[in-house]
């Protein structure tokens, strides 16, 4: 006998993987997870192509782990998926001890974190919906378009 299956946490339209014991804190990993949240897969990959932090290239390993969870695991399209989100936290930290003058010594702590992608099937058709929405509200209640506070002193 074993264990009954454990009930699926995600929406069916989404797909996750978590990459942990990364060889740095969560906080400079923050950094470098903040470039990719929001975007579509192939523009996300060639943002952490070109970034210059050493950890992107975990990060890209990570990405595209939840992409091929996404496709071969949940069938889902890989050309409309986006990340939705990428969230990290703490794992161990490693205690070092650096020598000092006067015999003593001071204490070095070097941080693992892990990091989690979800990536989310959005199909091409509700990017463009979306984008229409955000020049609505560009306009005022008249319909004609907002001046920029530097026309309007002009202006005056």
């Amino acid at each position: 006998m074993s264990k009954p299956k454990r009930e699926r946490t995600l929406p069916d339209t989404e797909a996750k993987a978590v990459g942990r014991m990364i060889r740095s804190s969560q906080y400079k990993l923050n950094r470098v997870a903040e470039l990719i949240r929001g975007k579509r897969i192939e523009q996300a990959i060639a943002d952490l192509n070109f970034s210059h932090k050493r950890i992107a290239v975990e990060v890209i390993k990570i990405l595209k782990s939840a992409v091929a969870n996404a496709e071969n695991n949940h069938s889902l399209d890989v050309d409309d998926l986006v990340v939705a989100q990428a969230w990290t936290g703490k794992d161990m930290v490693l205690k070092r001890f650096h020598a000092r003058g006067r015999g003593k010594g001071s204490r070095v702590e070097k941080p693992f974190s892990e990091l989690t992608i979800v990536v989310r099937e959005q199909p091409q058709e509700e990017k463009k919906t979306k984008s229409k929405g955000k020049d609505a509200k560009a306009k005022t209640k008249s319909g004609a378009p907002r001046k920029p506070a530097a026309a309007k002193k002009e202006a005056a």
